[in-house]
């Protein structure tokens, strides 16, 4: 059920978004175009545009339409981290979804605010606690960018996070997999389920054009 994206295989059926898309707006169209033959386009623009996956309510298989959902929220969280990259912050992006519907969204904004805890998650948890007025937020799922860091990772064990999808490794600094293993550790209250791997390597790639262009 919450296996690794990378061990997801097979041909999934209509509704699931090719790895060719590259933006939100070019998987509504293939997702549009895809349902017009069953003549549910409108409701397909519609559910795109309120931030719903829209094959969550599908009868799937559930891996595949989890795979579906992950790569949905991810590409969110990665326009999330072009916002960062575009006012020179450290480009991670985030979303926070509860039942198949963006709750908050955020990135990295320290320069922007001087505060070395504005973090993309600690933003999206933050928030998501105020809107649904309960900090514990165990129905709720996380998608971001990169691997979260020691602070980051502790939040959500304090928010009693449900479940954990980020995009790359961080070898020096992650503290889900890489470096520590937070999300896991028995001596914690609380567990998280992570995913890991969701389109990696997109998320890894703006990640070294940010230090790039430092280094230019």
């Amino acid at each position: 059920m919450h296996m690794q994206a990378s061990r997801v295989r097979g041909v999934y059926d209509f509704c699931t978004w090719p790895k060719t898309a590259k933006s939100v707006t070019s998987v509504k169209t293939l997702w549009n175009g895809a349902c017009a033959a069953t003549g549910a386009g409108m409701y397909a623009a519609l559910i795109m545009e309120s931030h719903t996956a829209p094959c969550a309510s599908r009868s799937l298989e559930h891996r595949n339409a989890t795979m579906t959902t992950d790569e949905y929220f991810m590409r969110l969280a990665l326009e999330q981290a072009e916002k960062a990259f575009a006012g020179n912050e450290i480009p991670v992006g985030a979303v926070l979804v509860r039942d198949n519907r963006v709750v908050a969204a955020s990135h990295n904004r320290r320069e922007q605010f001087h505060d070395p805890t504005a973090h993309a998650e600690l933003a999206v948890l933050r928030e998501g606690g105020i809107k649904s007025g309960n900090w514990r937020l165990a129905d709720a799922v996380l998608y971001v960018t990169k691997e979260p860091c020691v602070m980051c990772a502790g939040a959500m064990v304090n928010a009693r996070l449900g479940r954990l999808v980020y995009g790359c490794r961080d070898e020096r600094y992650g503290a889900v997999a890489s470096r520590y293993q937070l999300l896991h550790d028995p001596a914690l209250n609380h567990q998280v389920r992570v995913v890991s791997g969701v389109m990696e390597n997109e998320c890894a790639d703006i990640l070294r054009r940010f230090f790039v262009k430092l280094r230019l």
